[in-house]
């Protein structure tokens, strides 16, 4: 029984081999097709992958965020982003056509589409299509770069070697280390300098000492698509640069009652003062001090004439020391109303007795010559009075011990 079924096998393996023969096909001994078959088919492995940043249709992200389309194994040929109104936005190629970023910022709230066209080597085309979202603030900031008068701060304009830069936020900084982190000052020649943080709202930077005379000066605030905090982002940003002028120091000395002017290191000027007549008094439930508080103050701002009202902090006009009066010449140097300015009806005084509510008060000649001659930013310290030393809030930057100041920063 066995060896009949030995023999039927044996003779259908011939018949096969037969007929494979008849077709012209052979086998070979590494199990190959030889001659006369079909090769078998092969994968490609050089098609374009093209990669997209951000990912399609994920979380919202900062018009910030890095927009990114690469291809490996091929170059672009294409790539389109659209925003919701259609617009095209342009966009910066590397040469070697392997990557693509916008060449503008994108806008808040709105969704892009991107249009991607790659070849490989072979010029095999590849296509990919993408959508994502930018962020909706709840609340955005804008910055204004201001000098300590509140007075935008002029492209190009020339200040005083004690100029102090204000960057005011109209809103409450959250995150105030990300607010200064957008905040850069350079200098040339380069000097040692330092944002202080008054309150929410308002930084304040200035060198460790007085400028050198022609230092340029240029503040970059690039709040544009950062977030600082509680759901606020900055609207857009601001950039400014001006130079600094002549050394312009002026010493007022209560022991002297004179004002001494320096140009440059040397003297061009002595004015006789009075000065505030000092102590303190209590009208109408308020105590007002009638010092020239000690310290440096620099020019904040300057009008020919100003309206000095007493009742703008809080003393009423008609009472014993109330005023309201045009006064020429004025040069302020202080947020609470301490200027430099004429007052005939003082010249008696001046020289030898205080007498006035705490500004400095000259005659008309000298009045009209400090206010011509000052800048903003300008040096103004005040020497020997009685009363509490200036603040920092009074435009008293300068003040401030520098390790102090520097303490003053978020970045600290």
């Amino acid at each position: 029984m066995t060896t009949r079924l030995r023999r039927r096998t044996l003779a259908v393996t011939c018949a096969v081999v037969a007929a494979l023969t008849l077709a012209g096909c052979t086998i070979s001994t590494d199990g190959k097709a030889g001659d006369g078959s079909a090769a078998a088919p092969t994968t490609r492995q050089s098609a374009a992958a093209v990669t997209v940043t951000p990912a399609d249709a994920g979380t919202p992200v900062s018009p910030l965020s890095p927009v990114q389309v690469n291809v490996a194994q091929g170059t672009l040929t294409s790539v389109t982003l659209t925003n919701p109104e259609g617009k095209v936005i342009p966009g910066i190629l590397t040469p070697d056509k392997t990557s693509w970023k916008p060449g503008e910022p994108l806008g808040y709230g709105k969704t892009y589409q991107l249009a991607v066209a790659a070849v490989d080597k072979d010029g095999v085309a590849t296509t990919k299509d993408s959508t994502f979202t930018t962020v909706a603030p709840s609340n955005q900031t804008a910055v204004n770069l201001n000098t300590t008068g509140g007075i935008s701060i002029n492209d190009g304009a020339t200040y005083g070697v004690g100029m102090v830069v204000v960057a005011h936020f109209d809103e409450q900084i959250g995150d105030k280390a990300a607010a200064e982190k957008a905040l850069t000052v350079t200098t040339t020649p380069p000097v040692q300098g330092s944002w202080y943080w008054l309150d929410d709202q308002n930084a304040h930077w200035r060198p460790q000492n007085y400028y050198t005379p022609g230092t340029t000066v240029t503040v970059d605030a690039k709040i544009y698509g950062a977030q600082l905090g509680k759901g606020l982002y900055g609207q857009q940003d601001e950039k400014v640069s001006f130079r600094i002028g002549d050394s312009h120091v002026s010493i007022a000395d209560d022991n002297t009652k004179m004002v001494t002017v320096f140009a440059n290191g040397q003297v061009v000027r002595e004015m006789p003062t009075s000065m505030g007549r000092g102590g303190t008094e209590t009208i109408a439930g308020q105590t007002f001090s009638f010092w020239t508080q000690p310290g440096t103050y620099t020019v904040m701002s300057k009008a020919n004439p100003v309206i000095m009202d007493s009742s703008t902090y809080g003393l009423p006009i008609n009472s014993r020391l109330g005023y309201k009066e045009s006064i020429n010449w004025a040069t302020r140097i202080s947020t609470d109303g301490i200027y430099l300015h004429e007052l005939e009806s003082t010249v008696w005084a001046q020289g030898n007795t205080d007498t006035s509510h705490g500004c400095l008060n000259l005659n008309a000649e000298n009045a009209q010559w400090f206010f011509n001659f000052a800048q903003p930013g300008d040096v103004v310290e005040v020497r020997n009075t009685g009363g509490a030393p200036l603040e920092v809030w009074q435009n008293g930057d300068w003040g401030v011990p520098w390790a102090q100041w520097v303490a003053g920063s978020a970045l600290h």
